[in-house]
């Protein structure tokens, strides 16, 4: 048995919380009849209607996705840019990503339409090793990056860092290649840290999450996730 708000979601029409909406509006019905509580659960063998329509289960789908730079991390946008929903136009079951990367944020993105999973991932308890390879405008000092893994203020929150390394710098071009590895997912989290020390992001890339690589993909392609992938990934979050 399930709450009908979950088995809506997970049919792919809408999210958990716009379910909660529906059933409130009195908009669905669990064996013929108008069902207002959200507390409701119900079995595989009851026929619940969304609208007078019935719902089907769709087959779950897991991806890995290289996000290119000047792509939305969004289902739509409305000022019609690129989104990475367009680069999933061949299915028709409600994708959408675990997480986010910036517009300028290229790299490594989880796309599903499992929401279970997607909590699974998300859940701030769970510190699964994001690592990004960023290039700067400046070269840091050791001693500033190593700010990163204390804590550095940003709007409230304290922005932290588990891993950072300089991987290597250019004189001349004053830039340098920093290695950062993140368990925390704030908003723009590494352009304010970056910028809080004085050395803006030039470019930023994803490039792990967890034991997930990019290995094999080119930006804007994408591969399904292996059932050894969904399964370790799962048991890392639990």
């Amino acid at each position: 048995m399930e709450r009908l708000q979950k088995v809506i979601a997970k049919s792919g029409i809408t999210s958990r919380r716009k379910a909660e909406k529906l059933i409130e509006k009195g908009l669905v019905e669990v064996n013929g009849k108008i069902v207002t509580e959200l507390g409701t659960k119900v079995s595989e063998q009851d026929e619940v209607k969304v609208e007078g329509v019935p719902i089907e289960k769709e087959k779950p789908l897991y991806f890995l996705f290289y996000k290119p730079r000047g792509v939305i991390t969004s289902v739509s946008d409305n000022k019609n840019r690129k989104t990475v929903i367009d680069y999933f136009q061949e299915y028709r079951e409600r994708i959408y990503p675990v997480g986010r990367l910036d517009y300028d944020t290229s790299g490594l993105l989880i796309m599903t339409n499992d929401g279970d999973f997607t909590n699974l991932l998300l859940h701030p308890s769970h510190e699964f090793n994001k690592e990004y390879v960023i290039k700067t405008e400046g070269i840091p000092s050791k001693e500033k990056l190593q700010l990163f893994k204390k804590g550095i203020r940003s709007e409230g929150d304290l922005l932290k860092a588990k891993y950072v390394k300089t991987m290597s710098i250019d004189p001349k071009k004053k830039t340098a290649i920093i290695k950062l590895i993140l368990h925390q997912g704030k908003n723009r989290q590494i352009r304010r840290m970056f910028e809080a020390i004085g050395t803006p992001v030039q470019k930023l890339k994803r490039e792990r999450f967890g034991f997930l690589t990019l290995d094999g993909l080119m930006p804007g392609e994408h591969r399904e996730l292996t059932p050894q992938e969904i399964a370790e990934l799962k048991k890392m979050a639990k």
